[in-house]
């Protein structure tokens, strides 16, 4: 295929979100890196954001929702995370929270835990309303390379593998986000990122 790099107009906007639909791969700008979109209740679509990174099956995806809303149809949102939902979200945290039945096995990869993502971009947010569904997001690169911050950096090393790429300039952080994990008998971070751990402990 032909990878294109677009501006995210509305015109543009919708006609990914079109793509999301349609089980399609989109490449889109957080305010971490660069995610590599599909539609995270559709399973065929997922699979594809497996190979076109070339990710371990045993990698589970993480979704991007566009409000708590979203959140509370995909997860258990539990007192701790209604903590940090109203501190950092929209914001660079990844909150690991008990899945609802509505989220495919194979998108956790057989866990009971998903990883919920309230991107704090305005061209993820229109993207992910404008679809409908949570998007599986993993960043935007071949497994095992520096996550992209740029659209350009996308194109190097996902060109042929993905329809799309919004080009929402560069990225704030161009550091992942923290990813904690509330599932366990205390909370527990899995990966230091953009928001400080220090911050979160405060909160919680």
């Amino acid at each position: 295929m032909q990878t294109e790099i677009l501006q995210p107009t509305e015109e543009n906007l919708l006609r990914a979100a079109e793509l999301i639909r349609r089980g399609e791969l989109v490449a889109f700008p957080t305010e971490t890196v660069y995610g590599l979109g599909a539609d995270a209740l559709n399973v065929a679509a997922c699979k594809k954001i497996f190979a076109a990174k070339g990710r371990p099956s045993d990698k589970p995806l993480s979704l991007h929702v566009a409000s708590v809303a979203m959140a509370s149809k995909i997860a258990q949102i539990t007192p701790a995370a209604e903590k940090l939902l109203a501190a950092f979200c929209p914001g660079a945290l990844t909150i690991i929270l008990p899945k609802n039945k509505i989220v495919p096995d194979f998108v956790t990869c057989g866990l009971s835990s998903v990883g919920v993502r309230f991107p704090a971009n305005d061209v993820a947010l229109k993207l992910i309303r404008l679809a409908g569904v949570p998007i599986a997001a993993p960043s935007a690169n071949l497994s095992g390379q520096t996550p992209p911050s740029t659209a350009r950096e996308v194109f190097d090393n996902l060109s042929g593998r993905v329809e799309v790429i919004l080009d929402g300039g560069a990225c704030q952080f161009g550091v992942s986000s923290t990813i904690i994990d509330l599932t366990t008998s205390e909370p527990l971070i899995l990966r230091h990122g953009a928001i400080p751990a220090e911050k979160i402990w405060e909160v919680l």
